[in-house]
């Protein structure tokens, strides 16, 4: 695992808690920073699997 899958999968979760706080407490604005921060750790955390894919492929050739 690299840095990017690492921070990647902890944003995703922090999103996820962040909008289950936001639907406990019926706060919208809440819900949404929390799926925001769920969208921007997969797309770092899917940066981070290529990063591996490349590396692992240049190892092989």
């Amino acid at each position: 695992m690299n840095k990017d899958q690492i921070k990647g999968t902890a944003k995703e979760i922090a999103g996820k808690v962040q909008e289950t706080a936001g639907k406990l407490v019926g706060s919208k604005k809440q819900q949404i920073k929390g799926l925001g921060k769920q969208i921007s750790g997969k797309a770092e955390k899917k940066f981070g699997d290529a990063k591996e894919q490349i590396k692992d492929a240049t190892k092989h050739s």
